[in-house]
């Protein structure tokens, strides 16, 4: 049996009641949402709060959820999963940053619906830490580059970028996050890729 098959196998067991499932399900996709929620965690919280604490809390929200599934059979699992897991990552945020998170200026923002924002701090940093620190003069001038063209984003092609290189989705899982189809997620992906490419470049070149 592929993985295709074992999954809608599990799922086929969760949508008949078996909660055993959802055990089996969450440990498939458990690599994926620790990725989402290390990249979404803010800065402030970090050594702070422990992504498998965030993920046993989810998995917690989950089985309390279920009924809720069990009424969107046509939403992947994953995006499912992924939904609550944020819920969860955003009560965590509320929690330890409380008001914090109502500032324009602050790392954390929501997006409507609920969800946590990619900034474009966050993900210049996460760019950033792919590159050595060479040469720093020219890498803080093309941080800085980068950082400007980012914010110069729309925030839903910010949000693509994130969802497609960050948190690695599909095109297809990123179109179904985001509520849009998936030529527009990949439209918007190419032109986010596009607006970025000098920057990209300039910060290449600065660690040669």
């Amino acid at each position: 049996m592929d993985e295709t098959a074992e999954v809608q196998a599990l799922l086929d067991r969760l949508q008949g009641g078996d909660q055993g499932a959802l055990g089996e399900l969450f440990s498939r996709y458990r690599e994926r949402l620790a990725r989402m929620i290390q990249f979404r965690l803010d800065g402030r919280l970090k050594g702070r709060i422990a992504t498998s604490d965030v993920l046993q809390e989810a998995y917690i929200d989950a089985l309390k959820r279920l009924p809720h599934f069990q009424t969107v059979p046509d939403m992947p699992f994953l995006i499912w999963l992924r939904w609550v897991t944020m819920q969860r990552l955003v009560e965590v945020h509320r929690q330890h940053l409380g008001a914090q998170m109502r500032d324009a200026g602050r790392e954390v923002a929501l997006r409507p619906g609920g969800a946590l924002s990619a900034s474009s701090e966050k993900i210049a940093d996460f760019i950033g830490d792919l590159t050595s620190p060479s040469r720093a003069a020219e890498r803080a001038e093309a941080m800085d580059q980068l950082r400007e063209a980012l914010e110069g984003l729309d925030p839903t092609d910010r949000e693509v970028l994130a969802l497609r290189h960050f948190e690695e989705l599909t095109n297809q899982e990123a179109a179904a996050v985001l509520g849009i189809q998936p030529a527009a997620a990949s439209k918007r992906y190419v032109r986010a890729l596009e607006r970025l490419k000098g920057a990209l470049e300039r910060l290449q070149g600065s660690e040669e």
